[in-house]
């Protein structure tokens, strides 16, 4: 518990050092310079980098906190455009004072096309990946000074992966990505994948994926020859096709993965905001455990409340156990009612957020996967509660209780309490 708040301070002093920043009087040309130069730095920041001449540092790599590496620290970034405008390089190395071990990524890329923003990335990447983790990659950049279902996250397994992608936007509406990778994967856990007699405990995978991402109510203008975003509009859609080919480079596996998501918001008259996300994704064939799905967990496999405490995800469920249950075809709904901020002082603003979730999931070949016990989520979980947020610096509460299906025996057991951490640049 210490070494958490150890490292949300240090979050929070990172945060802070850079969100405030004196005042002087100046003349009014000076101080519009300086206002567009701060506008500049704080959305650099906003999406993690601290620009450096040629060079944005990268500020998700200064330090991190896991249970199976500990503090995690390092460097890394990319070259910006006073580099070039054609051509990027970008790369990382880390540390983990636990597992004692270097991580590193190396990578670049070419413009093709200016218009379409199409590129042309390779990268070679030897670090850890969470076990049933999901991601898009399509996705912008999402950035927060310290991710908060990290800090508890014990099931890693490492891979050595060399890939080459093009991402191209088809329209201002739709973006697009292509990727092909080859990984060698070495679960860190006791994990054999049996198949056809013959038992695996590290493996070797050659994928393609192709993901879509389509904002068809967002708008854009033109602003400096550029094409910005000016509303962000909902619903928004992705959907992401992974296929496995094995034998090609050595590949161990044939398996198919189709994974979508939407998000929509409603923005209502009373500055009240309900925003919905649904996730699903279904994985077919010779699929290992790495490579399926959980369902966002974010609670300490401990005995009490109080060991329980920590602090509460962005869109994870808060009571359900980590390494509880996997899938291999899920789907999530989580609802958000975020009422209107309680206006004490300009300074104290705190918000009430009402919040339910649901997962369903179910699993083919359990026998498969040995060495690892967990659950299948084939009958509906559900979870609700709601957070108070921004109480003191950016620090709020977080309750939420598990009912239904999945209830637990032990009544304790079903909650789940802790802080949570909330500030915009």
């Amino acid at each position: 518990m210490l070494r958490h708040l150890f490292v949300v301070v240090v979050c929070c002093f990172t945060t802070y050092s850079f969100a405030q920043s004196p005042s002087k009087e100046r003349d009014s040309s000076k101080i519009a310079r300086d206002s567009i130069k701060k506008a500049e730095l704080l959305k650099n920041i906003g999406n993690g980098y601290l620009p450096i001449g040629f060079f944005n540092l990268d500020l998700r790599y200064l330090i991190k906190y896991n249970q199976f590496e500990g503090i995690r620290t390092g460097l890394g970034g990319i070259t910006n455009e006073r580099f070039s405008k054609k051509y990027r390089v970008n790369g990382y190395l880390v540390y983990g004072f636990l597992d004692k071990r270097y991580k590193f990524s190396l990578g670049g890329g070419f413009r093709v096309n200016e218009a379409s923003n199409t590129w042309i990335n390779l990268s070679y990447t030897d670090d850890l990946q969470e076990t049933g983790s999901s991601t898009f990659l399509t996705d912008k950049r999402f950035f927060t000074f310290f991710e908060p279902r990290l800090l508890n996250i014990d099931l890693f397994h490492r891979h050595i992966t060399k890939s080459i992608g093009l991402q191209h936007k088809i329209s201002n509406h739709l973006l697009s990505e292509i990727q092909l990778s080859n990984s060698k994967v070495n679960p860190t856990y006791n994990y054999n994948f049996v198949l056809d007699d013959r038992s695996y405990n590290t493996f070797n995978l050659t994928t393609s994926k192709l993901s879509l991402q389509w904002s068809p109510f967002s708008r854009f203008d033109i602003k400096d020859d550029r094409v910005v975003e000016t509303k962000n509009g909902y619903p928004k859609f992705t959907l992401q096709v992974t296929q496995g080919f094995k034998s090609i480079l050595g590949s161990d596996f044939n398996f198919s993965k189709f994974d979508f998501r939407t998000i929509q918001q409603f923005n209502h008259k009373n500055d009240a905001i309900t925003h919905i996300t649904l996730v699903a994704g279904i994985a077919g064939g010779e699929t290992p455990l790495t490579h399926l799905y959980h369902a966002y967990p974010n609670n300490i496999n401990k005995e009490t409340i109080l060991q329980r405490f920590s602090v509460a995800g962005l869109n994870s469920f808060e009571t359900m156990f980590f390494n509880e249950f996997f899938s291999d075809k899920f789907s999530t709904l989580q609802l958000k009612h975020y009422l209107k901020p309680f206006k004490f002082s300009e300074r104290f603003k705190p918000q009430l957020v009402l919040i339910s979730r649901y997962a369903l999931g179910d699993m083919n070949s359990i026998s498969r996967h040995q060495g690892i016990p967990f659950n299948t989520l084939n009958h509906l979980y559900s979870e609700s509660g709601f957070e108070i947020n921004k109480i003191l610096l950016g620090f709020g509460l977080s309750f939420a209780y598990r009912y239904g299906a999945y209830h637990l025996p032990n009544f304790e057991d079903n909650f789940a309490f802790k802080f949570t951490f909330n500030i915009s640049l």
